[in-house]
């Protein structure tokens, strides 16, 4: 059961950002959502308060993504050069595919929101595989031990939303994929063991 559950979610989500992206969020209503994902006005109402409450969604789209991601890392690589690779990777993706004003609307709910934060959820398997890379790249030594797996990982998560924030603040006007993968081998520097 929970796996239609969570197929039944999952099919409104992704109508959802397809739609919002083709069309763009006002312009889309969810008569539209639900006629797209093939799911009825009860199964949105159920899972979803309001078309606005799919934007805290966009975390787990991440998600999916991340899961894309995973089957092609090399877990043998250097964990410090996988983590670059997501970064990159994901940040194309939201270049690409995710429309600015929708993720600035984003990180704006998660600042006025109360309760759960889709951002900071650590359920998330954004954050179990960060954990996962992060213990890895200690164990065999490539991350620094002076700071605890958490820590690194709240680090990592920080700098991460820092350039998408400062992506959305500057409009787009820059490549976000090309800025990360220039930036983020710095910052995973401070982490990296010599």
């Amino acid at each position: 059961m929970k796996k239609t559950v969570n197929h039944t979610k999952s099919k409104i989500v992704s109508a959802a950002w397809q739609l919002f992206y083709e069309q763009g969020f006002d312009s889309t209503t969810v008569d539209e959502i639900v006629r797209l994902s093939g799911t009825s006005k009860g199964s949105f109402y159920h899972y979803f308060e309001s078309k606005d409450s799919l934007i805290g969604s966009l975390a787990y789209l991440f998600d999916e993504k991340y899961a894309e991601l995973e089957q092609r890392l090399d877990f043998e690589q250097n964990a410090v050069d996988n983590m670059v690779y997501l970064t990159r990777e994901l940040l194309l993706v939201i270049e690409n595919t995710i429309d600015i004003e929708l993720l600035s609307r984003l990180y704006g709910q998660q600042l006025n929101k109360r309760g759960e934060k889709e951002l900071l959820d650590q359920s998330r398997l954004y954050y179990r595989l960060l954990k996962r890379l992060v213990q890895l790249g200690q164990k065999r030594g490539e991350i620094t031990r002076q700071k605890s797996t958490a820590e690194i990982v709240r680090l990592y998560a920080i700098a991460e939303r820092a350039l998408l924030y400062d992506w959305c603040l500057h409009g787009g006007e820059y490549s976000l994929a090309e800025y990360a993968a220039a930036t983020m081998p710095l910052f995973l520097k401070g982490i990296r063991e010599e």
